[in-house]
């Protein structure tokens, strides 16, 4: 066996010990379904949603990932209507309700990140992330998928490098290291400046901003993908994939797979945060 050879089996194997089994994805729709029957219990979110979004939805989780969860806030309510107090309220009162429900651990309630979150981790050994009207995270959860259906290759490539990066304890962005959605945009990177090219540079695909597409109600922004085939929702990849940011004290380096060409460096009169 040469080294070729050796280097597939090797990368085959450690892609089935930690590729998803069909309990691994039952297991997290009934983690769903058991946090909806808990969030319709508390009166003040009758008629939220809870919508799974990360690596889950965009199909691009191990065996052990966690499960990112927005609780939506009923429809027709703006998408920047819910400031930072009124969601630290409301995840504050899914923390009572999980506690009185029972079969829940190590509960965190992390109220000074930018979008607050309540961790916990369940009876199924899953971690869990909830947040409230997590639209972005939806949106590029999405996208995500939508690229993966592109070509397979992507999908192992990501997880590879998300194991890889695991290894090496850089995939933590509480420690400041990277967190999965920046590993899959390096993936992206190196998937457009292959020779030749596996994945086009997106302004080609979509020469507009998203933050100007997301506006308006929650319904009226999801109406923009619930109605578009897959080969038109990539083209909302643009702005999202443009924006994950390495800052340093005086400078942000930002990776553009819009351009596909290489590194940009730009100085900003702002601070980090």
């Amino acid at each position: 066996m040469n080294c070729y050879s050796l280097l597939e089996h090797t990368l085959q194997n450690i892609l089935h010990s930690i590729n998803p089994l069909e309990e691994d994805w039952s297991m997290r729709f009934q983690l769903i379904h058991e946090l909806r029957a808990v969030v319709e219990s508390i009166e003040i979110l009758r008629g939220a949603t809870v919508e799974p979004f990360g690596s889950f939805v965009s199909n691009l989780f191990t065996r052990w990932g966690d499960l990112d969860i927005s609780i939506e806030l009923p429809n027709g309510s703006h998408i920047s209507a819910a400031g930072k107090k009124y969601k630290l309220s409301l995840l504050g009162d899914v923390l009572k309700a999980l506690r009185a429900k029972g079969g829940c651990r190590k509960l965190q309630f992390i109220t000074n990140a930018r979008v607050p979150i309540l961790k916990f981790q369940c009876n199924y050994n899953i971690s869990c992330d909830i947040s409230i009207n997590n639209l972005s995270g939806q949106m590029k959860s999405k996208i995500l998928y939508w690229i993966n259906m592109i070509d397979g290759r992507f999908r192992d490539m990501v997880l590879l490098v998300k194991e890889w990066a695991k290894a090496h304890n850089i995939n933590d962005s509480k420690t400041g290291t990277l967190n999965s959605y920046s590993l899959s945009l390096l993936v992206v990177f190196h998937f457009q400046t292959c020779v030749p090219a596996i994945l086009p540079p997106l302004k080609e695909i979509y020469p507009g901003s998203m933050v100007d597409d997301l506006t308006g109600t929650y319904n009226d922004c999801l109406l923009l993908f619930e109605y578009a085939d897959p080969s038109f929702c990539v083209k909302f990849t643009v702005l999202l994939l443009g924006r994950e940011l390495f800052t340093s004290d005086n400078y942000i380096v930002v990776l553009c797979p819009r351009k596909s060409g290489g590194i940009c460096l730009w100085n900003f009169p702002f601070s980090k945060g």
